[in-house]
């Protein structure tokens, strides 16, 4: 039989959900008093009841209807106080007692918990059992998370034995256990704890059997392992593995453990291991389209074969194309309307930037510790306001991993191109003032460089850091043993490092050191001998990553062009007063640091998508031996920024303060094609004190 609703009845049933939304009491805030031992944020993700979002609880706009409401539920609130009570006895603290308070205004609900914690319960000795016959005895026991004067926390109890047990394993003692063993004296509030452990014996890696395996060789597979038959077993050897397959884009699914059917700790001598492997997609398509500040419309699109010819090599072409829109021959005049920031970069933005580039890397070069890449290309690549590089070439690289996860690459890199610059940039650091000597510096030739570089990243996030550090370095040599010619020959040095800290939810505090130096022989032209460091090699500071009071290259040495025949009366006059103001170009230098600090803090509003930044950068670059042209100066520019949320990671704005003229620098003028140095000491006045910046990706 069918059931019909009339109006009246079909009216009440969708009302009395609204009806209960309209009763429900919104969380407005939940706090925390009388704790010491256990931080806020832990208390906070132990129990169910949790404050509502800023747009849900304000008063002046939670009429919006925006935000997260978040309900008082009595029910699991009075959980919450058993939840409060068994994580601190967990942590040592018997004697603790939990109070509630509940402010109650309207539709808004304020939560307290009230924390008498009481005194904790003391360890007052931890034995550690069964390790005397070991000669690693010592290295297995020492620094474990519980310590003799701590409180017994059950966790770190339990984390001890972890400890112990994953060390063992790692010296070959796969079948090791330990057992626990506790008393506690209420009434005196101590502790003793004893850890049993059984090292078993220690063990050599058996047969590897490969399961999954199909289109990929199962012996290619081995041939990836981090451990052999005949090696001591050690589990950070197939946490290695593991991560070596996965390197190889080959599988979705990849995993190496002990083959538990055929291994009996008892009886067996050796530790078979399976490898279960799950082989992806061979071929892989990708494109994109973007928009970028200095590139105008760019584009990109690549083909990869994870498995080329069947070797377990992967075969990767690409290829991108930017400018697009201000660049010949795709010149649509956008730079007189959206891309207005490359009208005055006449030398990177005057034509389409372009690379296409072919690469085979080979998973296993002689080790699975190293990894070899052999590469093809031809690229078009410009720094703004700068230089444009044209050339062709390929690279030879070799990537290993330390025992600490450090990935060191050696690398060397032979092109053949040519570099063009502006003409007051050649003539003012590198005495190529006559057309013949510039044209020298521009002609193509040869570039070998050998590279050394490592980096050390140990943060929580890649994209947004907020504990951790990482460093990096760089060594770059180009002479004529590498094949490089005459007038590329340096020794490039680079490091970084950063180090991020979280002093409260929400609140972090980061630094980042950044320096470099280039170190070149004279060469001699007709203008006079000079230290010619070519301009793509050189170093440029200024823009959203490092000191952000300047605009993208803007910071160290600079020369001025104006397009007039002389600098009359009437020319400085405009000059003084701004009406006129010439094309300025960043030179690069040869010595480099920078320096900055930043805060991060959540937002009063949108606190879980929106964060503040407060920072101050700091920053000198310069060219060494021409002092009179780029001196040493140090500029800090505070600043303040917005970070919001997003899949691709943070992206935020910056608006750097920045109290210092433009820097001084050569003035030339320019007629009918000559150069004409007009002062050596320009300088003008900033047009705004202010730098915008927007980008993704925190600055550092």
């Amino acid at each position: 039989m069918t059931q019909r609703l009339t109006i009246p009845v079909l009216a009440l049933c969708l009302a009395l959900p609204l009806a209960a939304q309209d009763t429900a009491q919104i969380v407005r805030s939940v706090r925390f008093e009388g704790n010491r031992a256990i931080d806020d944020y832990t208390l906070s993700i132990a129990i169910a009841t949790t404050q509502s979002s800023w747009f849900a609880r304000s008063g002046l706009v939670s009429w919006l209807g925006l935000g997260e409401k978040r309900t008082f539920d009595p029910r699991e609130f009075r959980r919450d106080v058993w939840r409060l009570t068994l994580l601190y006895r967990q942590s040592g603290f018997l004697e603790v007692r939990v109070d509630t308070l509940v402010e109650r205004r309207g539709r808004d609900v304020s939560v307290t918990f009230a924390i008498e914690e009481g005194p904790p319960v003391v360890v007052t000795a931890l034995t550690v059992t069964g390790v005397d016959t070991l000669r690693e005895a010592q290295s297995v026991i020492q620094d474990l998370p519980l310590k003799v004067g701590d409180p017994f926390n059950r966790f770190r109890f339990q984390a001890s034995a972890d400890t112990i047990v994953q060390r063992l394993h790692n010296r070959g003692y796969a079948a090791a256990a330990v057992f626990r063993n506790f008393a506690v004296d209420r009434e005196r509030r101590t502790a003793t704890a004893a850890l049993d452990v059984v090292p078993g014996r220690r063990l050599r890696v058996g047969p590897i059997r490969v399961e999954g395996a199909e289109r990929v060789d199962s012996s290619f597979v081995r041939q990836l392992l981090s451990t052999r038959p005949g090696d001591f077993y050690q589990e950070n050897d197939l946490y290695q593995s593991q991560r070596k397959l996965y390197q190889t884009e080959l599988f979705r699914f990849a995993t190496v453990t002990i083959d538990s059917a055929a291994f009996d700790p008892d009886t067996s001598t050796r530790v078979p291991l399976v490898v279960v492997v799950s082989e992806g997609r061979r071929h892989r398509i990708r494109s994109g389209v973007g928009f970028a500040t200095n590139d105008c419309f760019r584009g990109g699109a690549g083909w990869t074969d994870r498995n080329l010819l069947g070797s377990g090599r992967l075969f990767d072409l690409s290829g991108r194309v930017s400018k697009l829109g201000v660049g010949a021959p795709f010149d649509w005049g956008l730079g007189r309307s959206l891309c207005s920031s490359l009208q005055d970069d006449t030398i990177g933005s005057s034509l389409v930037n372009y690379s296409v580039a072919a690469s085979v890397r080979q998973p296993r070069f002689f080790t699975p510790a190293i990894t070899n890449t052999v590469s093809l290309f031809a690229e078009r690549r410009s720094e703004f306001a700068v230089y444009r590089r044209e050339e062709v070439g390929g690279s030879f690289g070799l990537l290993r991993e330390t025992e600490r996860r450090v990935p060191v690459t050696l690398a060397y890199r032979l092109s053949y191109g040519e570099t063009q610059a502006s003409a007051a940039t050649f003539c003012a650091f590198f005495n190529a003032c006559t057309p013949e000597d510039a044209g020298r510096l521009r002609e193509r030739r040869l570039l070998g460089i050998v590279s050394l570089g490592a980096v050390w990243l140990r943060s929580n996030n890649p994209l947004d850091p907020s504990r951790g550090h990482f460093y990096s370095f760089d060594l770059s040599h180009s002479s004529r043993l590498t094949g490089s010619a005459r007038f590329q020959t340096f020794t490039r040095l680079t490091g970084d490092a950063a180090w991020y800290r979280t002093l409260a939810p929400g609140v972090v505090l980061s630094w980042h050191f950044r320096g470099g130096i280039i170190f070149a022989p004279r060469v001699a032209l007709d203008g006079g001998a000079t230290n010619f460091v070519p301009p793509e090699e050189r170093f440029y500071a200024g823009g959203p990553n490092d000191v952000r009071g300047y605009n993208r290259n803007e910071l160290g040495p600079v020369v001025y062009v104006l397009d007039r025949p002389a600098l009359d009366s009437a020319v400085r006059d405009s000059l003084d007063r701004g009406l006129i103001r010439p094309r300025f170009s960043a030179t690069g230098g040869n010595t480099l640091g920078i320096g900055q600090v930043e805060l991060r803090v959540p937002s009063p509003i949108w606190s879980q998508r929106m964060r503040l930044a407060f920072f101050v950068d700091a920053g000198t670059l310069f060219t060494r031996g021409e002092e009179n042209l780029a001196p040493v100066r140090l500029r800090i520019t505070p600043g303040a920024g917005v970070r919001f949320a997003t899949p691709l990671g943070p992206a935020r704005l910056d608006v750097g303060y920045n109290g210092y003229d433009q820097a001084p620098g050569a003035l030339y003028l320019v007629s009918n094609g000559t150069l004409t140095l007009a002062q050596t000491d320009f300088a003008q006045r900033r047009g705004s004190r202010f730098s915008f910046h927007f980008s993704f990706g925190q600055p550092f």
